[in-house]
């Protein structure tokens, strides 16, 4: 489980086209710091499991179905990406609870400055409406995020310096896709509301 704080601002190396999936091998010092094969790192918001690590460097196997429901098959050497560990057990839950678990791939629409901070207004695919709401919680490449305002096919964030600064969020243009995950637990109690109601379509 992740909580939507990134911890770093790491960096593509090298992409490798392995037919049915990609290798990618990304820069993150903070994060593969003890990092073992097998361990977790969120990437934009994806779970990817480690596979080797060397130099402050990780490589990870990224499979088809992953590539085509994210935004990761957008990434080439030199893109920056967020990266965050695992909560551990015990620790600061800071942002809410993220799965890394991609629920679908939206799209930047504009950005509108302030002095201090700007709004991001962000594209949302048909289906995930109905799981974001004003002054919920969404998750966007992998930052934790409230809804400032949510529309039937949009919703808005605002962004503070730090994140602007220390996330990819800071630098996405219009038309650039980003990764959402909904709230989960807003899934679950629309499972559980349509299975008492005896609607179990979804």
């Amino acid at each position: 489980m992740f909580t939507g704080i990134v911890e770093e601002l790491g960096e593509v190396t090298a992409v490798e086209n392995l037919g049915d999936s990609s290798r990618f091998r990304l820069r993150g010092p903070l994060v593969t710091d003890g990092a073992r094969h097998g361990d977790s790192i969120a990437v934009n918001g994806v779970c990817l499991t480690v596979v080797e690590t060397q130099d402050g460097e990780f490589t990870a196997d990224v499979m088809a179905e992953t590539l085509k429901r994210s935004s990761l098959g957008a990434l080439t050497e030199g893109s920056r990406i967020n990266l965050e560990r695992p909560m551990a057990l015990g620790g600061r839950l800071g942002g809410h609870i993220v799965q890394g678990h991609v629920d679908g791939v939206g799209t930047v629409v504009e950005r509108t400055p302030s002095e201090h901070w700007e709004v991001v207004k962000v594209s949302l695919p048909a289906g995930l409406a109905r799981y974001v709401v004003e002054k919920g919680s969404i998750t966007v490449d992998g930052v934790s995020l409230t809804v400032v305002d949510a529309g039937p096919d949009y919703f808005t964030v605002s962004l503070i310096p730090t994140t602007l600064a220390l996330t990819t969020l800071g630098v996405k243009q219009p038309g650039d896709p980003v990764n959402l995950e909904v709230d989960v637990i807003a899934k679950y109690v629309e499972r559980l509301l349509g299975a008492h109601t005896g609607d179990t379509a979804r």
